[in-house]
């Protein structure tokens, strides 16, 4: 694992969790034949790497649905614990 790729995705994306479901999800489309949006920096650079890379550099970013957020607060407060 490119770890200064990671750090640098880590200033981008500071929440472990949304960063491991971003570099997961992109890691499967690059899979599945996506085109990447960094230059790979060699044939046998790792999937994972490259969705790190392109991460790190603003490329691919999360999108955060704020009606399910508030909902999930809504039930939350509703029910007095966690959902």
């Amino acid at each position: 694992m490119n770890l200064e790729a990671l750090e640098k995705a880590r200033t981008r994306v500071p929440s472990v969790p949304v960063l491991v479901n971003l570099v997961s999800k992109r890691t499967k489309e690059l899979n599945r034949g996506a085109r990447p949006f960094v230059r790979p920096l060699s044939k046998e650079e790792d999937k994972s790497d490259i969705a790190l890379r392109e991460i790190a550099e603003g490329l691919v970013v999360a999108q955060v649905d704020m009606k399910a957020v508030d909902e999930h607060e809504e039930a939350q407060a509703r029910w007095g614990r966690h959902v």
